[in-house]
């Protein structure tokens, strides 16, 4: 199914709408979605917008006003109110970049909150006014420690961004070889998943998304990979998650932002981000055919590319699914 651009924003506020977000609530979580897909990560994409109303169809839990519940010059935690992550973390990454502007530095922490998104969205957010920024969000047990064929860390995002003169230097990464998302679209398009990432309640490898779902997922990067999910879990729980990971509740994520000019004054930080980019850029490729780059040029491409043309090809069940919804 081919749609435009504005016609997949206003289903997908449309369907935000429907578990009772307000039209500006609908719109920011719109956005950042809508985001996702013009950046070619399809599994954050629409088809989330799904897995958000299921979510909230199936806890029918009562949604609560984001409240700050302690606050200092340079820190703030914030209580989520089990509201979805794209409302909480624009919230708390807003709250952040002032503080970080103020004071030069910044340390935000919400909780009760689930699905926080793709954090390089919140990323952007801070480089696009100068600041570095390091992003880290725990989540429910879907990945089995390095060892393990059980779960215990969520696939547990962590992201840098650093401000550049060109495209934002933001490296997001997930701490297994595929991302709970990508789990749940595979069995939403009955497709299988590929081999070797994710396992059964058995402990087997499978194959079979929803088997994987009811399993756990194959971390990435062996034990380095495992030592950072654990990072990720931990600053999590000091963000103010539960110990123990609930089934999409009670995420926590901690933000950290600098105002490099309280380091580096007189100096262009950002030109040196671009001068030591440039320099990557010259690096030999092991293949002439695809030159080095550095985290989001793809996805700041793709989503200029896809702007540029000004549709999305968007699976048919996904799109009938949000069409019900919006109905």
């Amino acid at each position: 199914m081919r749609i435009s651009i504005p016609e997949a924003r206003a289903l997908l506020e449309a369907v935000m709408r429907h578990p009772g977000h307000t039209e500006a609530e609908a719109a920011i979580i719109a956005d950042h979605l809508l985001d996702s897909e013009l950046r070619g990560l399809r599994q954050g994409g629409l088809a989330r917008a799904i897995s958000i109303c299921e979510r909230m169809e199936r806890t029918k839990t009562p949604r609560t006003p984001i409240r700050t519940e302690i606050e200092t010059p340079v820190s703030v935690r914030i209580d989520g109110g089990d509201n979805v992550g794209y409302l909480v973390g624009r919230h708390a990454t807003e709250v952040a970049i002032r503080k970080a502007r103020g004071c030069g530095i910044a340390m935000v922490a919400a909780n009760n909150t689930w699905y926080t998104g793709m954090l390089s969205y919140y990323a952007e957010m801070a480089v696009a006014q100068g600041l570095v920024t390091m992003i880290a969000s725990n989540a429910s047990a879907w990945v089995a420690p390095h060892g393990a064929t059980q779960a215990r860390f969520g696939t547990n995002p962590m992201c840098f961004g650093f401000p550049n003169t060109g495209t934002p230097v933001i490296w997001d990464i997930g701490t297994s070889v595929i991302i709970h998302a990508d789990a749940m679209l595979a069995r939403r398009l009955g497709m299988p998943i590929a081999e070797g990432v994710a396992y059964d309640g058995e402990g087997r490898l499978t194959t079979d998304p929803a088997a994987a779902l009811g399993g756990a997922l194959v971390n990435w990067g062996g034990p380095k990979g495992s030592g950072l999910g654990l990072v990720v879990q931990l600053l999590g729980i000091m963000a103010g998650s539960t110990t123990l990971p609930l089934e999409l509740e009670r995420f926590g994520c901690l933000i950290i932002m600098i105002d490099p000019k309280v380091l580096t004054p007189g100096e262009d930080f950002a030109a040196k981000v671009a001068e030591y980019v440039e320099w990557m850029h010259t690096a030999r490729p092991l293949d002439p055919h695809s030159p080095v780059r550095v985290p989001f040029e793809r996805s700041a491409k793709d989503r200029a590319q896809r702007l540029q043309e000004g549709f999305l090809e968007i699976p048919d069940v996904i799109h009938a699914s949000l069409m019900a919804l919006a109905d």
